[in-house]
């Protein structure tokens, strides 16, 4: 099988890495791919959002199945086009990517159908949005933008001030454009969060291994909200009976609800979780694999990953047995200084091989490029060093280990990841 793969960054290094593994599949392209990818997959210089560039390529290169991997072509209906072309594909069409796409739209969902979630209230004027946050008077507060923004359209604010100023940041000054035309006011949850990636063909729900972000830029948490500084798997919160409440709870009625909304979600649907003391609670939907959690959840899977593709777009994946490794991963984020603000690009990076990895770790390249077998940095993350071990604790030692080796100008990258893991586990 000849698959193409849509996307640039780390996940997709990991779903490319992950088929090539597959004695099924010969041959992988990537539009655009990356440095890293352009070492297992070939790569092409058409933008992931450029659907007509995608469509022209998979009918020049008429692979066996495309998969759309990125957040923004999903929601744009890629997977509709390609359908429409008689391409098989992997990824949910526009009506159920919509449940990333919008937030007021999930939120509505979730309350429409019962799914736990924090309490909240939609607002497309920011005067009232202002007014109804001093009214209530609690904080922090989590203030949303409604639309995609990469992981970073998310404030937590901790006074009046800082959610005001969010707001206004969002809806007048349109730093994220149009995607703040609509925010959501949420309630603050507190507990140990957790990221659920599953397999859906729109029937059957599996969920994967789950996993652990850590999203803030620096140490103990703090600093900047991220599109994610390193993840850990399994996450020891997430009990074999938080799991079955999770299922009977979220998992299933939210398979159930965009079904009965006319918007079969098949794919890979990503479940944000909070383990508040009232128990788990929706924070968020992705209609795609996270980023950087399937560096870490797709190392530990032991079943073919061509075959669940397959088997989600015939929609017969209650016949498939998905089996798991029972080993621990993590992946530490090495970031360009500045980053989530602003950060320089073309930086060389040395201790790679020629394939762009280093000794005992894998290395997901997310924001790389490679000319003349020289690496470079092209992007605010751009590498992630991840390990595999018997336990946690032998995983983040190896993948430290591993990101120690591996430097460029003004490298940044967190010393504390699986912290919290590590002690919930003594």
């Amino acid at each position: 099988m000849n698959i193409l793969v849509v996307g640039g960054g780390g996940r997709e290094h990991a779903i490319v890495k992950k088929l090539s593994e597959s004695s099924k599949v010969e041959k992988i392209w990537c539009p655009p791919g990356n440095g890293g990818i352009s070492c297992y997959a070939e790569c092409f210089d058409v933008a992931a959002t450029d659907i007509d560039g995608v469509l022209s390529l998979a009918k020049k290169l008429t692979p066996d199945m495309v998969v759309v991997a990125p957040d923004d072509p999903l929601v744009l209906g890629m997977v509709d086009v390609m359908n429409e072309n008689g391409f098989k594909t992997f990824g949910p069409d526009k009506a159920a990517a919509i449940i990333e796409g919008s937030k007021v739209f999930s939120k509505d969902l979730m309350k429409k159908y019962n799914i736990p979630t924090a309490m909240y209230e939609t607002f497309n004027d920011s005067e009232k949005a202002i007014a109804y946050i001093k009214e209530q008077g609690k904080y922090p507060v989590v203030v949303k933008a409604d639309g995609l923004a990469l992981g970073k359209g998310v404030v937590i604010a901790m006074n009046e001030a800082e959610a005001v100023d969010a707001v206004n940041s969002i809806m007048q000054d349109k730093i994220f454009g149009e995607s703040g035309s609509n925010v959501v006011i949420e309630e603050f949850l507190t507990g140990p969060e957790v990221s659920v990636l599953s397999f859906t063909d729109g029937k059957t729900v599996v969920p994967m291994i789950s996993s652990m972000d850590h999203k803030r830029a620096l140490d103990n948490d703090e600093g900047l909200n991220t599109g994610g500084m390193g993840t850990v798997a399994p996450n020891p919160y997430y009990t074999d009976d938080i799991a079955k409440e999770c299922m009977e709870k979220i998992f299933i009625p939210t398979i159930n609800a965009m079904k009965s909304e006319g918007r079969t979600f098949k794919g890979c649907l990503y479940f944000g979780l909070m383990l508040t003391p009232d128990g788990p609670k929706v924070i968020e939907y992705n209609c795609r694999f996270g980023d950087p959690e399937t560096q870490v959840v797709l190392p530990l899977l032991d079943t073919d990953l061509y075959d669940i593709f397959e088997a989600i777009y015939d929609e017969r994946l209650s016949e498939l047995d998905i089996k798991w490794k029972d080993e621990s991963c993590a992946c530490v984020i090495l970031a360009s200084g500045g980053y989530p603000k602003s950060y320089e690009k073309g930086k060389e990076i040395s201790g790679l091989d020629d394939k762009g990895q280093a000794e005992g770790v894998f290395v997901y390249h997310a924001g790389t490029k490679l000319s003349d077998g020289v690496f470079t940095t092209n992007g605010g993350r751009v590498l992630g060093v991840t390990a595999t071990g018997k336990d946690l604790e032998t995983a983040l030692g190896n993948a430290y280990k591993g990101a120690k080796t591996i430097t460029f100008d003004k490298v940044h990258y967190r010393n504390d990841i699986g912290k919290r893991a590590l002690a919930a586990l003594k």
